[in-house]
C-alpha cells in the first residue's frame, strides 16, 4: 500500500509540473509567492551539470550536487544510526540557509529574487483592496 501511495504522489507531481510548463509556471514558488526558494536554480545547475558545464551549474545553484545524496541517504534512512543521519540532514539545511541567505542579499545575483509585488496572491489581494 505505501508502494501505491508513492507513486500516486509522484505521478501527481509530474502531472503538476508537466502541467505548469504548458501554462508557463516554471517554479510555482516563485509564481505564487514572488520569492525564490531555497533551491531555486538546482534544476537548471543539474542541467547544466549534465551538459557538463560545471560553472554554469554552480552559478545557478552551487549545491546543485547536494539532492542526489541526500535522497541516497533517505533512502536508507533505516541503515544509518538516528543521530548521524539527523546530524547530516540538518547540516544541509543549513548549509542551503546560508547559501540561500547570501544569494538573497548579493545583489549581482540573477538567479535568486526577493520580489512579492510579482506574486500571484500579492495580485490577487491587491486586486481586492
Amino acid at each position: 500500500m505505501k508502494n501505491k501511495d508513492f507513486w500516486i504522489a509522484v505521478i501527481a507531481i509530474v502531472l503538476l509540473y508537466v502541467i505548469f510548463h504548458f501554462v508557463g509556471i516554471g517554479c510555482p514558488i516563485r509564481f505564487l509567492t514572488g520569492v525564490s526558494c531555497m533551491g531555486c536554480g538546482t534544476t537548471r545547475g543539474v542541467h547544466s551539470a549534465l551538459r557538463l558545464d560545471l560553472k554554469s551549474a554552480f552559478r545557478f545553484h552551487p549545491l546543485f550536487w547536494v539532492p542526489l545524496p541526500a535522497a541516497v541517504l533517505i533512502l536508507n534512512k533505516k541503515r544509518i544510526p538516528k543521530k548521524i543521519f539527523s546530524f547530516i540532514m540538518c547540516n544541509i539545511i543549513v548549509l542551503y540557509v546560508v547559501v540561500y541567505m547570501y544569494r538573497l542579499f548579493d545583489p549581482s545575483d540573477t538567479i535568486v529574487s526577493f520580489e512579492p509585488q510579482n506574486g500571484f496572491i500579492y495580485k490577487i489581494i491587491k486586486s481586492f483592496f
